[in-house]
Formats: structure tokens, C-alpha cells, sequence
């Protein structure tokens, strides 16, 4: 990696980067390009599963020979993804003491709702591996199992979030976790927050022509990075201990107008080849705020305002979300449930 965009990202400012895939391949390429973590998911898991059959064929054919329940048997397989991967970020993770080489495993998310089931996920998760980020969602549910998580020394990652009030709640739920941790002794788990930033775009682009809204696509473009830009302030002024991971990105510009950011960029590997192959203003641009009547245009949606806004919604209201219920239902369908019928 030579003198490239990305190169001057994580060596010139605080922006780190975390792969997002579980390829074997893939991963390999990413960590010589510097990646510090990885993201997963159902469907990055699956994906995985079919494209490294071969490589780790002993142990899915071990899994699919135990004949196990479904839920059991989709477990099992993305522990086979998740630990592979784990097990090449575990130099990072001993090396240095930032929150580094950290790789997320997500709970099934058919129980996005049952706090009891994915807390005991957790736990089974957490024992994978020294480096797991046990990945839960942005729901009302989540939130508290994410608190119990952390209380009790386990890493989170809270996903299927898109807005500033899913940020803010994480932080706020990952600092009383901390001082129950605390209170007891323990060592408190870590907590990166998530927000899918073009799936808030996709979701409200598709508002905006259904409703013949008054936003242009260059409006829709800088919506979520509205939202990033100012979850990132409140971060800052009220210095949270959880890290904003930025996922979900739909065009470079999601990372060149957050660089500079001390957060986390999740670039999928798409994403990653024209930052090593294409130059880009090397500009720290985190404080550049989105122009003010472009904020104008999007707070005529109400959707947008329930994003941006930091009291837009209650945490019962987060699992209705538009994008919540879309990404759940993406993440079911592509993902869990075809690691649950994988032969």
C-alpha cells in the first residue's frame, strides 16, 4: 500500500477502518491494506460459508452431520466464519491496547425481541474468542441485553441502527453498563455503536419519491452523513466511551467527508479498491458541517427528523423504524435462514 488515500487516512488522522466481509481471501488483502477489525453479519456470514466451502470444509460438514435444530445449526455455522476470522486478528488484538482486532458476531435476527435468547447468545458468542464484539440490535430488547453485556466484561456491537437517537442510547445504555461493571469489580466490555449510513439514505430516498418530497438525490445523498456528523458532535461533547462504527456505505464520499473522525469506518471491499486506486482531496473534513438548506429541505420529512433529531424517537420506538424492520428482514431472509437450510 503505497502512498494511497486510504494509507493517509489511518496514518494522518484518527480515522480507523474495519473490513467489512469474512471472506478468507478478502480478509487477508484488507489487513495488509490496514484494517484494525472486521464486521460481519448473517449475510456476510453466508456468503463466507459458500465461498470458503472448500477451505473450511471439515468443519461444516462436522456441523451439518450433527443434524442440529435449525437456529442451532445457523449458530454453528457462522461460529465457523467468525472464529476463522478472529483467529487472524488475535496478533492486533494482544498488541496494543486500543480497541483493536475485534471481530462482531451477530445474534439471530428472528429474535430481535427476545432479550432472554440473545443475552444467552451472547454469552455463547463471547466465549468464542478473546476478540469477539458480540453484535445486538438497536431495539428496546437490545438495549438491555447490551447493558447486561457490558456489566458483566462482554464487547458489543450495536447494529441495525441508523439515527441519533439509536447513537445516543447506546451510549447512554453503555455507560450504565460500565458502572455496573465497575460496581462489581469487572472489567467493563467495550461498545461500538453502528450507524448504517446508506441504509438511511436508501430508506429515505424511497420516502422521498413516494411522497413527492421537495429533497433532491444530492439532498438524499448528505442525509446520512447529517445524521453521522452530528451523532459524532453530542459523542464529543459528552465523551462517551462507546466508538461510532460507520457502516452501510454507499459511495466514497461517506468516507471523505468523515475523515478526520475519531471513529470507525466498516468499508466493504467494493468500497476499499478505489481508495487504494483513486486520489481524493486529503482534507480532514469531519467538521464540515452539511449546508444548512440542505438540512431545510430534509426536516420537511418527518422521517428524516426521527433520524436527526436526538429526542426523534423512544427506544420502543427503534424496532419500527422503517430501516430497522428492513434490515431484520434482510438479515432473516439472505442471511440466517439460508445458513439454517445450508446442506
Amino acid at each position: 500500500m503505497q502512498n494511497t488515500y486510504l494509507q493517509w487516512v489511518i496514518e494522518n488522522t484518527a480515522t480507523k477502518w474495519w473490513h467489512d466481509s469474512a471472506e478468507a481471501a478478502e480478509l487477508d488483502l484488507a489487513l495488509a491494506r490496514g484494517a484494525v477489525g472486521v464486521t460481519t453479519n448473517p449475510y456476510l456470514g453466508n456468503v463466507a460459508l459458500n465461498k470458503d466451502r472448500q477451505l473450511w470444509a471439515p468443519a461444516i460438514e462436522e456441523v451439518l452431520a450433527q443434524k442440529l435444530p435449525p437456529e442451532a445449526k445457523a449458530e454453528a455455522l457462522m461460529r465457523i466464519a467468525v472464529t476463522n476470522t478472529a483467529e487472524k486478528l488475535l496478533p492486533q488484538y494482544h498488541g496494543v491496547l486500543e480497541p483493536t482486532g475485534f471481530v462482531c458476531a451477530q445474534v439471530n435476527p428472528l429474535r430481535a425481541g427476545d432479550r432472554e435468547c440473545m443475552l444467552a447468545m451472547a454469552n455463547r458468542f463471547h466465549n468464542w474468542a478473546p476478540n469477539i464484539a458480540v453484535k445486538l440490535p438497536a431495539t428496546g430488547a437490545g438495549l438491555d441485553v447490551l447493558e447486561d453485556c457490558v456489566a458483566a466484561g462482554i464487547t458489543v456491537a450495536a447494529t441495525v441502527s441508523f439515527t441519533v437517537p439509536q447513537a445516543v442510547s447506546i451510549a447512554e445504555r453503555h455507560r450504565q453498563g460500565i458502572a455496573r461493571a465497575r460496581a462489581k469489580g469487572i472489567e467493563p466490555g467495550r461498545c461500538f455503536a453502528v450507524i448504517m449510513i446508506g441504509r438511511l439514505d436508501d430508506y429515505l430516498r424511497e420516502v422521498s419519491h413516494d411522497n413527492q418530497a421537495p429533497v433532491s438525490e444530492s439532498d438524499i445523498r448528505q442525509a446520512g452523513l447529517a445524521v453521522t456528523k452530528r451523532a459524532y458532535a453530542i459523542y464529543r461533547e459528552r465523551g462517551y466511551e462507546a466508538i461510532l462504527l460507520v457502516a452501510a456505505l454507499r459511495g466514497e464520499y461517506h468516507l471523505t467527508e468523515l475523515a478526520g473522525a475519531d471513529l470507525i469506518m466498516s468499508i466493504a471491499p467494493a468500497f476499499q479498491a478505489p481508495f487504494v486506486s483513486k486520489e481524493f482531496p486529503r482534507e480532514v473534513r469531519i467538521d464540515a458541517p452539511v449546508p444548512s438548506d440542505v438540512i431545510e429541505r430534509l426536516s420537511q420529512m418527518p422521517e428524516f427528523l426521527r433520524a436527526y433529531e436526538p429526542d426523534g424517537m423512544s427506544a420502543n420506538e427503534f424496532v419500527g423504524f422503517g430501516p430497522t424492520q428492513r434490515t431484520l428482514c434482510q438479515f432473516c431472509d439472505v442471511g440466517w435462514k439460508l445458513m439454517e437450510n445450508l446442506k
